[in-house]
Parts: structure tokens; C-alpha cells; sequence
């Protein structure tokens, strides 16, 4: 298949870069020192690419390359590319699920017990010789809360397993209602928030979810509400959350996505109780290595004729099977 030219648009890890190279022609968009003359060079030429988060592929992007096949994405959720327009295109858009859920599920809880417990400001408080002075002020707890889910796919239900370790109720609220969990279905956000002691959001991004964490939400979660977000960043209107956080309409957050990363709002950044972590989910070199590979499957399951492993609703090939 070194006949076949793909696209790179960002770094990988070595082994999946690695196994590119080995099957494929490779080029490294995001090492041209002019990305515009680049593309019009090779674009002709490319017939699959290797995207990952942080790269906008939408219809201009996908003008550039007219041989295109195959969009495959890194990371599950793949909102940079525009799946339903690649879809009427005729091209197919892979993600790489399951490989990440039990990584993401334990950040979920790490980030959890981090914000309810206050562990980073403890470490501070140590670090900083104020021990010395007074004990840390107490903490809040888990004992006695709900939980609620919001997007009960893959790692949502990997995470709930982990909350029910922990004695915890559990409900969610998505599109429909799941007929084969055990957890209280709730048909609005707003009417769960107001139920629940954590709000824990594993939605994906997009139009249909974009800041519908809004201040309606917010305000019906309450004072002694904690908001998780480990989806996607687009989900949480900030804004409204950094006013929440700062007037104590809520108690505090954690959060390992944001809207436009890697910028966050000072006004999030300069809330101390706050626990922000730099979009770690699955951030263990065992898992993105994991996810790589199933970048590089894909590619190599297309090119040798046997169809797509992971496509994406929005793709064709389904309804071609």
C-alpha cells in the first residue's frame, strides 16, 4: 500500500506514526512551513488522513483534497470534523472507541474524589509550610450524594460501574431513555440537575449539545452542586459556569476539557477550589498508544478493500453493507 498517499494534520505517538510510515506515503501537513501551498501540492494526491482534536477538517478542508477516502479520527469524539458533510461527500469517517473507556472512566472518579476531597489544594497546602500553622480545613464528601450522568454511552456506563463501587445513586438524562441499565432516566437536563448532588457530563460535542450545561442548568444543580466535565468543552457554557463558580451558585467543578483549548478562561483558572486538568482523559502512553493503532487499522482495513473497523454514525458505509 506504499502507493497510497495519506495525510498526516498533527503528531502521533511513534508507533502509530511508525506503522503509517510502513504501509503508507506519508505527509506531515503540520510541518510545512506553508500549509496552504503544501496541500495544493500534495492534495491531489491524498487519499486518506490521520486527524486528531485539534484540526478543523470541514468541507474547505476537504475541497483541498479530492482523492479523499477515509477521515480517520483520533480520539472518539470528532467534532473538528465535519462528519455529515464528509458523509454526503461519500467519504468515510472513522473514531477510535472502547480503546479509551476504562482510561477516561478512571480519570472521571480521579477528578471527582479530586474536587469533593479538595486533593490538589491539600498537596498545595503542604508544599506551602501552612500545615504548620492549622490543619486543613475539612473537605466535602460523596457520602450521601446522587449522581448524575449526562451521555450514558461507552464510558458514561464505564464510569457509572466505578460510582456504584463507591455506593452512590446513579441517574442520566440523554436523547431516549436505555432499556438495559438500571439507573432512573430523567427526559430533561434541567429536571436532573435539580435531583442530583454531581452532575457528571460525558456528552459529546457538537450542535445538538453545544453549552447546554447553560445557567438555567447551573442554577438547578444549587449551591452544594459539584459539575464534572470530562466530554467535551463545548457542552458547558464557561461563561456562565465561571459566574456560577464566582457568586457560589454552585460549590465547585472539575474540569479536563474547555471549549477552545489549550486556552482557558482566567476566569475558571482564577477559581482556587476549582480543579482543572489539561484534557488527560485518556492521556497514559498504553492507551493513546491503543488509540493510534486503531487510527492506523482502519487506514490499513480500507486500503486492503475490507471496509472501515470503527466508522462513525454520520458515514456512509453502513448503509452500503
Amino acid at each position: 500500500m506504499k502507493d497510497v498517499e495519506i495525510a498526516m494534520t498533527g503528531p502521533m505517538m511513534r508507533p502509530a506514526a511508525e506503522a503509517l510510515e510502513r504501509n503508507f506515503t506519508v505527509h506531515r501537513v503540520w510541518e510545512a512551513a506553508d500549509r496552504d501551498a503544501f496541500l495544493a501540492e500534495v492534495g491531489p494526491r491524498i487519499r486518506g488522513l490521520a486527524t486528531g482534536s485539534h484540526a478543523r477538517v470541514d468541507g474547505a478542508y476537504m475541497d483541498r483534497l479530492p482523492r479523499l477516502e477515509i477521515i480517520a479520527n483520533f480520539g472518539v469524539g470528532y467534532d473538528s470534523v465535519d462528519a455529515r458533510e464528509a458523509g454526503r461527500r461519500g467519504l468515510v469517517v472513522t473514531n477510535t472507541p472502547d480503546v479509551l473507556n476504562e482510561e477516561v472512566a478512571d480519570t472521571a472518579l480521579a477528578l471527582l474524589l479530586a474536587v469533593v476531597r479538595q486533593i490538589p489544594q491539600a498537596d498545595r497546602y503542604v508544599r506551602e509550610g501552612r500545615w504548620l500553622e492549622r490543619p486543613f480545613p475539612l473537605s466535602a464528601t460523596l457520602r450521601g450524594r446522587t449522581v448524575g450522568i449526562l451521555g450514558l454511552g461507552r464510558i458514561g456506563k464505564a464510569i457509572a460501574k466505578r460510582l456504584e463501587a463507591f455506593g452512590l445513586e446513579i441517574v442520566y438524562h440523554g436523547r431516549r431513555p436505555q432499556a438495559d441499565v438500571p439507573y432512573r432516566y430523567y427526559p430533561t437536563l434541567v429536571g436532573m440537575a435539580h435531583d442530583v448532588h454531581i452532575l457528571l457530563v460525558m456528552a459529546p460535542g457538537g450542535p445538538e449539545t453545544h453549552r447546554i450545561v447553560n445557567a438555567e442548568v447551573l442554577q438547578a444543580l444549587g449551591p452544594d452542586g459539584i459539575l464534572i466535565n470530562v466530554g467535551r468543552g463545548s457542552v458547558v457554557d464557561e461563561r456562565a459556569l465561571a459566574a456560577a463558580l464566582r457568586n457560589n451558585t454552585i460549590l465547585t467543578a472539575g474540569l479536563d476539557v474547555f471549549e477552545d483549548e489549550p486556552r482557558v478562561p482566567d476566569e475558571l483558572i482564577a477559581v482556587e477550589h476549582a480543579v482543572l486538568l489539561p484534557h488527560v482523559g485518556s492521556g497514559t502512553v498504553h492507551t493513546r498508544n491503543a488509540m493510534g493503532q486503531l487510527v492506523v487499522d482502519n487506514l490499513v482495513s480500507w486500503f486492503a478493500g475490507k471496509g472501515p473497523l470503527t466508522p462513525v454514525v454520520e458515514t456512509p458505509w453502513p448503509r452500503q453493507a
